[in-house]
């Protein structure tokens, strides 16, 4: 057995033994060859039924307040300093969002997100939000899970009491490259969030954007920040560029290099969902069977922020038709 195999099988080994890989295991295993790729990518797949079985965990989105948002992250269309043309709308009724939850219920989603594009939720918002968390657990009975921004004690406090399942607040990028991907808050206001979210007792959701221009380094940097919170789910997305904003020319990652990113992801977090989230139909030629089957387990469907995703059944038979369950 050569050393890129035996390290490969050497770090699963630690992972079924309950020891975990080191932070220089996980480095290691991120610069492997792309030849070995897909060798790790087995592996991670071996990890994720191992300790999480077959079942893909579906999410929905609603995002219930859209653009004009006053921070200035280079990536996003809902940006206030940047001209996409996206429409913007402020908080829908209770009733118009939970009538499209009971359809990502039907549909099969297990969880239903509630995203709004602002810095943090004032009083007002926050209320009404908390109304329509309320509307949603007494008419449909779903997993609610929350992405509000920047949140107070008492407000993660009362998001607990309402029955939100998982607050997601992603770190979007390495704390190296952060001050190049947004100016108008600190990588460290995104931890003090999180740790408000946990300490409320909430499940966490982080993770971050894979294309930002970033190095491979620094995509480890990402991974090992976030293994040392520790989140019930991680949620990996890939840039799809947005026109009208700084990296709206940004290239494409190669395929190794995301299937690498899902699979040492899977190594260093066994038990977490690991979430392939936006970018997967823009980026990926197959929909995500690939990454579905070299670490992660989750997927969002129907749709994201800005922009349209596949239809939930074309989805549920995508998964079907690899062997997973849902």
């Amino acid at each position: 057995m050569n050393e890129i195999k035996k390290l490969i099988k050497e770090s699963q080994e630690k992972i079924f033994a309950g020891i975990g890989i080191s932070s220089d295991d996980a480095e290691r295993l991120f610069n492997i060859p792309d030849e070995y790729v897909k060798e790790l990518a087995m592996a991670a797949n071996e990890i994720t039924r191992d300790f999480n079985g077959n079942k893909v965990d579906i999410e929905q989105l609603n995002n219930i307040k859209k653009n004009a948002c006053s921070e200035d992250c280079s990536f996003c269309g809902q940006s206030a300093f940047f001209d996409t043309g996206i429409e913007t709308y402020q908080l829908p009724t209770a009733n118009e969002v939970v009538a499209r939850a009971n359809k990502a219920k039907k549909e099969g989603a297990e969880s239903y997100c509630l995203v709004a594009a602002w810095k943090e939720p004032s009083i007002r918002d926050f209320e009404k939000v908390c109304n329509i968390i309320e509307n949603i657990n007494e008419k449909v009975g779903i997993n609610v899970e929350c992405s509000l921004g920047f949140l107070t004690p008492t407000q993660a406090k009362k998001l607990k009491e309402l029955n939100v399942k998982r607050y997601n607040h992603n770190l979007e990028t390495a704390r190296s490259k952060f001050s190049e991907i947004c100016t108008t808050h600190t990588y460290d206001d995104r931890l003090k969030t999180l740790q408000i979210a946990r300490d409320a007792g909430l499940e966490l959701c982080t993770g971050g954007i894979i294309g930002l221009g970033e190095t491979r380094k620094q995509r480890i940097e990402l991974t090992l920040e976030l293994a040392a919170i520790v989140p019930e789910e991680v949620t990996i997305n890939i840039l799809v560029p947005v026109p009208g904003t700084p990296l709206e020319l940004q290239t494409k990652l190669p395929n190794t290099e995301i299937v690498r990113m899902f699979a040492v992801t899977r190594f260093l977090f066994p038990e977490s969902v690991i979430k392939i989230s936006g970018g997967r139909e823009v980026n990926l030629d197959d929909d995500g069977e690939e990454l579905l089957q070299s670490g992660a387990n989750g997927i969002i469907t129907s749709g994201y922020l800005t922009m349209d995703g596949n239809d939930a059944d074309k989805d549920f038979k995508m998964i079907k038709r690899i062997g997973l369950e849902t």
